[in-house]
């Protein structure tokens, strides 16, 4: 796929939850959680260094090869929320371990560091 999208001049979209297959497939990656984008930015600034608590959570829960390393388990609670008509809040926030008085609202786009978050923690 690198070599067609190079060879060709052309661009595509990868959908995927193997964090591991975007970083070496894209250039750039957009994190979801329920319908919006949480996060965007250069692939290799989103993975080493994320802004959103669900890209922190989806990162600590990728396996590692090494079966002698012990990782933390994701810091994550509850299940998800209203999926249909969700309410007009931090769509992480029921999940949240950071939740805090603004979540109570939805973020806006909020951009830092060349990247998008939509996380109340950065405005």
């Amino acid at each position: 796929m690198m070599e067609l999208a190079r060879d060709m001049g052309i661009s595509y979209l990868y959908i995927t939850h193997d964090l591991a297959v975007a970083r070496y497939t894209s250039h750039e990656i957009a994190v979801m959680y329920m319908g919006k984008i949480v996060e965007r930015g250069e692939t290799e600034a989103v993975l080493s260094n994320p802004l959103h608590p669900y890209t922190r959570a989806l990162i600590s829960a990728v396996p590692v090869p090494d079966p002698s390393i012990q990782r933390q388990p994701p810091v994550i609670k509850g299940g998800i929320s209203q999926p249909i008509d969700p309410l007009p809040r931090c769509r992480f926030y029921e999940r949240c371990p950071m939740q805090f008085a603004p979540c109570q609202e939805e973020p806006p786009v909020i951009k830092k560091d060349g990247r998008q978050v939509m996380c109340w923690l950065h405005s």
